[in-house]
């Protein structure tokens, strides 16, 4: 039972200490920030003898090699060659922007993240803020939509989180007057994808451009939301993997590291839908005068009954209600301070004559009540309040007016949407509020397979990189407690618990019960019950030895029935004086063996 106690005080002092440790860490930060400084030379001392007698066995080191397309593609960049040769930087002014904001004036660079993992593994990264960047890249030949898949893969990552941004890409138009000089955002495009953010809302996009077979006229569709949630992907600073699957039937897939996280059909997943409708409302119908909407009406019928008064309160005075004693009529709930003192700058022309203001008056806080007392008021038990007629079925009712259905003139049906307009280009047209945004390994091909392969030698790389600099489960959390201290609580009552369970389930066996206990019953003790089981057998053993004993004297009288009686006499004297103080002697005399022959 000590031991229990002992476990709780001990769990209890822990969960103290650390509380404590938490709240003297957020009242101490310029202390802490002072005593650090001044233990600099110290720490670097401790680290220096520590390096030279022990180290952490080192990380396992992942070698960057540039990824190489295994299989035919339309495009492939990965930066590495440090330069930004085969794109281009538009020149162009946004429409409908101020000037000084006008130009796509945003900068962009070639360079390696700032904590990368991965020496020598390069991206493009936009440097600049608050701009317009855009920036494209011819493909190696248009890519037409037949009857292959088309599949857009590239990698991105938020190295400063994001506020306000996107970091997505277009697929811009093949069209005789596309010039990636002069890319903005009116630029026609035939598919946007990647990620997008702001303020909370985290998007995905999936944006393709269809072109009405009857006007010719393009409409954007966008993919559904997707369910997974992708705030994640915005805020934790490691590269992502961003995959768009389109196939030929009209499918397709959106994946983040791999993993699908939204998939659909163009014809039934998009909004606006593809294809519209076959019967509109007609705009030119409209409600007859007479149609009546109403399911349920006033019966026309009912009478208010002669006793039902609308006039009566809904509240009224308690009569049984009496004033509380000592209440206090002629004190006011409220009185003048008579501290208060006029100020110095007051004006009485400007201000007006000055009043002590009012504070509740201290005679009333030891009554029940001051000022003119009232009945307190409940509700009127012959309250109705006003009558209205009970409602009942329309009998012409008609049901709620639409207008009729008419063919809808606009109607076609489009059973390939996967058959886009043709694209020629990549581009990336963004606005952010974020800086250093970096881009990396962008490929557009038609085989999953070689997609795969160019992730696994570009993205693979960077996240076994990541994976090998990063601490284990317990580094980790150990460097969780000390950003928050009060996790120390959390990690103890982890560990303690289940080891102070185990100890008292192991350690509580039954007792046996103790001579205070057995008091109260009539049950005999170990030790009483040990004792009376051997004299019970002592007692056992001596009778079985009188037994014998009689038997043999029995055998010995047939044979001195020779004898005389005179002698026999002399024997029982002779035995009578040697007869033994205790019993054992006794029984060892008077065994047959012991005996001295008889003399004649």
């Amino acid at each position: 039972m000590e031991l229990k106690w002992l476990l709780c005080v001990t769990l209890l002092a822990l969960g103290i200490l650390a509380v404590q440790a938490h709240d003297m860490d957020e009242d101490n930060d310029d202390d802490v920030v002072d005593i650090e400084d001044d233990l600099d030379d110290g720490i670097e001392e401790v680290e220096e003898s520590k390096s030279e007698t022990s180290s952490a066995p080192p990380a396992p080191k992942v070698t960057y090699r540039p990824p190489v397309p295994t299989g035919e593609v339309y495009f492939a960049e990965s930066f590495d060659k440090g330069t930004l040769d085969g794109w281009i930087l538009s020149r162009a002014k946004k429409d409908d922007t101020d000037d000084e904001i006008a130009k796509y004036d945003g900068k962009w660079e070639v360079q390696e993240m700032k904590e990368t993992k991965l020496p020598g593994d390069k991206g493009l990264v936009m440097v600049t803020r608050a701009k317009h960047h855009a920036i494209s890249s011819k493909l190696s030949k248009p890519f037409v939509f037949d009857t292959k898949p088309l599949i857009v893969q590239y990698e991105v990552n938020f190295q400063n989180g994001i506020e306000c941004g996107g970091a997505y890409v277009k697929l811009l138009s093949e069209t005789p007057e596309l010039n990636l000089d002069q890319f903005h955002d009116k630029t026609p495009y035939t598919i946007m994808f990647g990620p997008d953010k702001c303020g909370e809302d985290y998007k995905l996009h999936f944006i393709f451009r269809h072109k009405n077979p009857k006007t010719g006229k393009y409409e954007e569709k966008h993919a559904k939301r997707p369910d997974a949630d992708l705030k994640t992907y915005f805020t934790d600073k490691k590269t992502h993997l961003y995959t768009l699957v389109l196939n030929p039937d009209n499918s397709f897939e959106i994946l983040v590291d791999q993993t699908v996280v939204n998939s659909g059909n163009l014809l039934n997943d998009m909004s606006p839908p593809v294809n519209p409708p076959r019967e509109i409302e007609d705009p030119n119908d409209q409600k007859p005068e007479d149609w009546d909407e109403r399911p349920k009406i006033p019966d026309p019928d009912a009478v208010k009954p002669d006793d039902w008064d609308e006039d009566a309160p809904a509240k009224i005075a308690d009569e049984n209600a009496v004033k509380p004693e000592g209440w206090l009529d002629d004190e006011p709930e409220y009185v003048a301070d008579p501290d208060a003192e006029k100020p110095e700058d007051w004006d009485e022309d400007m201000d007006g004559e000055w009043e002590a203001p009012q504070i509740p008056n201290p005679k009333c806080e030891t009554a029940p009540g001051c000022g003119t007392w009232q009945r307190p008021m409940i509700d009127n038990p012959n309250y109705k309040g006003k009558w209205k007629p009970p409602m009942i079925d329309n009998v012409n009712y008609q049901g709620i007016w639409k207008p009729r259905k008419i063919p809808n003139p606009d109607f076609f049906e489009d059973l390939e949407p996967f058959k886009m307009t043709p694209f020629s280009a990549l581009g990336l047209e963004l606005w952010s509020m974020t800086s250093d945004i970096f881009f990396d390994n962008f490929i557009i091909c038609t085989d999953r397979a070689v997609a795969d392969d160019w992730a696994r030698d570009g993205w693979g790389l960077k996240k076994a990189a990541d994976g090998a600099a990063e601490p284990g489960v317990v580094g980790q959390m150990m460097a969780a407690a000390e950003e928050r201290p009060w996790l120390w609580v959390v990690y103890i009552l982890t560990v303690a618990l289940p080891v102070f369970l185990v100890v008292l389930f192991c350690c509580s066996g039954k007792k046996q019960p103790g001579a205070a206990e057995y008091k109260k019953t009539d049950a005999p003790q170990p030790d009483v019950m040990d004792d009376e089981k051997e004299e019970e057998k002592d007692k056992g053993e001596k009778e079985e030895e009188e037994e014998e004993e009689d038997t043999n004297e029995e055998k010995l009288g047939s044979d001195a029935d020779l004898g005389s009686a005179s002698q026999e006499e002399e024997d029982d004297e002779e035995e009578e004086d040697r007869k033994p103080a205790s019993e054992e002697e006794e029984t060892v005399n008077r065994s047959p063996r012991n005996r001295k022959p008889r003399k004649d």
